[in-house]
């Protein structure tokens, strides 16, 4: 697996696997196949309703948890400082892990400056090691 080392020193490999559309059922396995084949990057998304299957899968793997990137986004029914925070705690305690490698704001409408203040502390607290928003939409509006 190659990676690219970020300004803040986090290393994140260049090929991830998602969990867009996956059935929360087939999660678990799909994710389990794919760090069988060399994936360490799984992206997953409080919106796809199945980061139980990926904290199972991690869990069950026996794979190092340092030795992956867990990616997930805030939701829009989360935006405010209060809620996200909140949603942060439920998606540590279904991904079965200490910490989110990368957290993102799904999608940046409503309250998104009280999401990113949720997610800043939780930064500082140790429990991300990376935060942003997700671009995709802005470039798309943009356009």
């Amino acid at each position: 697996m190659e990676y690219v080392t970020l300004s803040n020193g986090v290393k994140m490999p260049q090929l991830g696997y998602g969990v867009y559309q996956t059935p929360a059922e087939d999660t678990k396995r799909c994710v389990l196949d794919a760090l069988s084949v060399g994936y360490r990057s799984i992206d997953s998304a409080q919106a796809y309703g199945n980061e139980e299957g990926v904290g199972e899968a991690i869990v069950e793997s026996g794979i190092p948890r340092e030795e992956l990137f867990i990616t997930t986004k805030v939701w829009l029914s989360n935006a405010g400082y209060e809620k996200a925070k909140a949603s942060i705690e439920e998606s540590l305690r279904k991904l079965k892990t200490d910490y989110i490698d990368l957290l993102l704001i799904h999608q940046p409408f409503h309250d998104y400056y009280g999401t990113y203040r949720a997610m800043e502390e939780a930064y500082k607290e140790q429990l991300v090691c990376l935060i942003s928003i997700q671009i995709v939409l802005l470039i798309l509006q943009i356009l």
